[in-house]
């Protein structure tokens, strides 16, 4: 393997040299790849679509975590579905508050070779004793267990395969019943530039279910095209309205020190463009 072109999309590609091939099988579930790049160091993709890389995992997994806990203010349990890299984890983790995580992971070759391979994304959570490891698909997970959570976070892979069944009303509504009271449910939802039927699905979905929800953003670069999307939805329409001035003082008190995510980050990423909000059916911005 020379290079690696990625295979999301059918008129559109990115492509990485690949300067060493680490690992490469054919799991119970999905085809795993794991690479070095001169730019991105290693780099993961299941079934041709990038994963994560070391370069800029960060931005990805401090937003989909720091943003709802900070935003919450009162996190004891949180739920990740997916993250099999242990990224999720290690900035759940970070949380002192947080006294229980369990983390769903339809395939343990992930987990497995993620820490073999890509060691600096879990940095030890696996090890961590508030964490939970189930085997399991996230679907049936979160429509069978009798858990609660303060924050469910999915961090899925795209709607194709394994992770399809993420993207469905049906999940978003179990999810829903896992939720506490004032609970918060973020999920990766692409980049909207190219995946705008997603999204608009999404929200869809959302508005049917949840008394507040909305999209936040971040630019991660591996993932081409623009502005990577996460949905949020919660029966607590003040999480979302959370003030500057609060997540400056939960983000100090926290202790944590970022690479990304700041109170300002936070509070902007509910920005949207007008294209986006006019696909989701909102008139503006409203809290802004």
């Amino acid at each position: 393997m020379r290079n690696f072109s990625e295979t999301l999309y059918d008129a559109y590609a990115q492509e990485f040299r690949v300067d060493e091939l680490l690992h490469e099988v054919k799991t119970d579930h999905q085809h795993l790849v794991i690479f070095k790049n001169v730019i991105f160091g290693r780099v993961m993709a299941l079934d041709g679509i990038v994963q994560t890389t070391e370069k800029d995992e960060f931005i990805y997994h401090e937003m989909m975590s720091h943003v709802p806990i900070l935003a919450h203010g009162n996190v004891e349990s949180v739920l990740i579905v997916g993250g099999g890299d242990g990224g999720m984890l290690r900035e759940v983790c970070r949380h002192d508050t947080v006294r229980r995580v369990t983390q769903v992971e339809i395939d343990q070759a992930v987990i497995d070779m993620c820490r073999r391979y890509l060691p600096g994304h879990s940095a030890g959570a696996y090890d961590d004793p508030r964490a939970e490891i189930v085997i399991d698909d996230g679907i049936h997970f979160v429509r069978e267990t009798q858990q609660r959570f303060d924050v469910i976070i999915s961090d899925s892979t795209d709607p194709i395969g394994p992770g399809e069944a993420l993207f469905t009303e049906s999940f978003y509504a179990a999810c829903r019943k896992c939720l506490n009271p004032g609970g918060i449910l973020v999920t990766q939802n692409g980049v909207a530039f190219h995946q705008m039927d997603e999204i608009r699905q999404t929200g869809e979905h959302l508005e049917s279910l949840f008394g507040d929800w909305h999209f936040y953003t971040a630019a991660v670069p591996s993932y081409v095209g623009g502005a990577m999307y996460f949905a949020w939805a919660t029966d607590e329409p003040r999480h979302r309205r959370t003030d500057i001035a609060t997540l400056r003082e939960r983000y100090r008190k926290s202790g944590i020190t970022t690479r990304y995510y700041n109170p300002e980050i936070h509070f902007s990423a509910f920005a949207l463009p007008q294209y986006v909000l006019k696909a989701v059916g909102k008139s503006d911005n409203e809290y802004l």
